[in-house]
């Protein structure tokens, strides 16, 4: 392509929209346009990128027996109805996009296709002969994010690889599930990135067990929890660890102490002059389920430890079936407002005790029940223990009245241990690890571009997705699925790469792999060794741009670094002595190169690279 003829044009300063480097150099260097909020047009550099990206998704996925295949982007309510998360992506998470049609049918534009793929499978696949199968596609995915940013990183619109598998059993299921490990492993290694695989959360997909797929950036929205041994990696939603000890309580006996202005943890350490290891701290939040019912929950934790909130909600997803409820739509910390709605009488927030009592909670419900049992407030707290309170002996907590605390306590005497033991402490850089004590955890930022995940039965069984077994009985299909960002994954290598001057891509998914820079458009000499060049470059198989406009050399220069092609050839002075310049854009390392030899040479380096 000569950029002479390209929709080519670059701006000098910063978009004042755009928040990080990778988000104000796609901008900058004419890769992307700004449509609307969270909306982007992929220009003819940002395509380039993004087919060469989903080359390499495609082999890999080939490669592993998978088939290519597309499927609708327009969804019918009623099959996300059917699997239980209509609610949780248009109410919860509120991410879909939902519309009605000319006929009262409520729609959806898909931000993922397990339902849709769960409804193929069902009419399509009758015996256990069929299995296993893995179907995949590219195509744009849609989600309404409450605040778009980052360009391609958090879009509303954006270009994804989804795949889904279908199998007989758990063996075969996992089998899968490690070939897709090793191929994103492959995708991520072949698009010239630094990454890391981690343990995950699985979130609204669901299923047993997932794992993510960060390029570590510095502006990566996620936190990784590592071991240096590298046995060890989570995504800090789903990091466990092992906490510090606990140090001895310094009360030996049970009182009750007048503690004024310790509503915080540090300051009621500092008043009783003791550690927040030994202090039980009881934080209070609302959740509100799928069916209306609002349960009050009280968390017990070790003073000196934070609770996950993800891990929080995935312990009331496991408990909403004795409400009668199938999910979590909201999770808070209760302020004022929403305290006034059900509490009875004002709480002692900060000197809560673990056996706060229920007739805190008014017995009268905002709104009469319907007949699923909600919206209703339910009349009893919700209460559970951290594994790091269980074991304290002579605590300190709340004496459930504002200025005051108990010293000196214990379960099983002032205090009855709650039946709900659960693991929702925060993981925290510094941290032992779980596997070796002697490892300590540390932290990165990371860019999440894949995610795969093990469903299980979730979708089948609740969508009825069966196949016939070799015994003659229906079971229900055991499926994995697993997405990359295509898009994401583009603008991730430019978060990992750059430099003052521009973009640093790696040389497998550039848009082209070479340009040829002619200083001076009227030296009759350097027009006939460009083009001579950039055909025989491009008859080669190297991608080559010719940046044949009529403008200064420096301004081309400033251009060819900006936009980040990989090796950039200027047809200058040095054509006197039968050489060009060649500048390696990732060192900016110039030497000069016989013309008759640039061909094999580019060529070797761009094979070394892409190997």
């Amino acid at each position: 392509m000569r950029l002479s003829q390209m929709l080519f044009v670059t701006l000098r300063e910063d978009p004042a929209e755009a928040e990080i480097p990778s988000h104000k150099l796609l901008l900058r260097a004419g890769y992307i346009r700004r449509i609307g909020s969270g909306i982007y047009a992929y220009l003819p550099l940002m395509w380039r990128v993004l087919q060469k990206v989903s080359q390499i998704v495609r082999e890999e996925m080939n490669a592993t027996g998978a088939q290519e295949c597309l499927l609708p982007q327009l969804q019918p309510a009623e099959l996300w109805k059917e699997s239980g998360r209509w609610d949780t992506y248009t109410k919860a998470e509120g991410i879909m996009f939902a519309l009605v049609d000319r006929r009262e049918t409520e729609l959806g534009l898909g931000p993922t296709h397990e339902e849709v793929i769960t409804t193929v499978a069902k009419e399509m696949i009758r015996s256990y002969r069929q299995l296993p199968l893995h179907l995949y596609q590219i195509q744009t995915k849609f989600r309404d994010e409450i605040r778009p940013r980052f360009g391609l990183m958090r879009g509303r619109e954006f270009i994804m690889k989804d795949g889904y598998s279908f199998h007989a059993d758990e063996e075969s299921l996992k089998k899968t599930y490690q070939d897709m490990h090793q191929a994103y492993s492959n995708m991520l290694r072949r698009s010239g990135l630094k990454f890391r695989a981690v343990e995950a959360d699985s979130g609204a997909i669901g299923g047993s067990g997932s794992q993510e797929f960060m390029v570590l950036a510095d502006a990566g929205e996620d936190e990784v929890l590592y071991t240096e041994d590298g046995k060890y990696a989570a995504n800090v939603e789903k990091a466990v660890s092992l906490p510090a000890d606990a140090e001895p309580s310094p009360f030996n006996s049970y009182e009750k102490r007048e503690t004024p202005g310790t509503e915080t943890i540090e300051k009621l350490c500092q008043f009783l002059k003791c550690s927040p290891t030994q202090v039980v701290k009881n934080v209070l939040y609302q959740a509100v389920y799928d069916n209306g019912t609002t349960v009050l929950v009280l968390v017990s934790i070790r003073g000196d430890q934070e609770v996950n909130d993800v891990k929080l909600q995935n312990e009331l997803v496991r408990q909403a079936e004795r409400y009668n409820a199938k999910t979590v739509l909201a999770l808070q910390v209760p302020d004022a407002e929403a305290q006034q709605k059900w509490a009875a009488k004002s709480l002692p927030l900060g000197y809560i005790a673990p056996d706060i009592p229920d007739d805190y909670i008014t017995s009268d419900p905002p709104q009469p029940p319907n007949a699923l049992g909600g919206p209703r407030v339910e009349a009893k707290f919700l209460r559970l223990v951290d594994k790091t309170a269980v074991d304290l002996k002579n605590f300190v907590t709340g004496a459930n009245e504002s200025g005051y605390h108990v010293v000196g306590a214990n379960w099983g005497e002032q205090f009855k241990l709650a039946e709900s033991i659960v693991d929702i402490r925060k993981a925290r850089p510094g941290d032992r690890a779980n596997h070796n004590p002697e490892q300590t955890l540390q932290s990165a930022r990371g860019i999440e571009v894949g995610h795969i995940f093990q469903l299980g039965t979730k979708y089948s069984k609740a969508m009825g997705a069966t196949y016939t077994n070799e015994q003659g009985e229906e079971m229900p299909l055991v499926m994995g699925c697993y997405g990359v960002g295509v898009s994401r994954l583009a603008q991730s290598a430019v978060e990992q790469s750059y430099d003052k001057d521009g973009i640093i891509w790696p040389v497998a998914i550039a848009p082209y792999h070479a340009i040829i820079c002619i200083p001076n458009v009227s030296d009759a000499q350097q027009i006939e060794v460009g083009e001579k060049l950039y055909t025989a470059l491009n008859q080669a198989g190297v991608d080559t741009l010719l940046d044949d406009r009529n403008e200064r050399a420096g301004v081309k220069f400033k251009d060819a670094d900006l936009i980040g092609i990989p090796y950039r050839i200027v047809t200058g002075r040095s054509l006197q002595s039968g050489k060009v310049e060649v500048v390696e854009r990732a060192t900016h390392k110039s030497q000069e190169i016989p013309i008759d030899e640039v061909v094999s040479t580019l060529k070797q380096w761009i094979e070394a690279a892409i190997s």
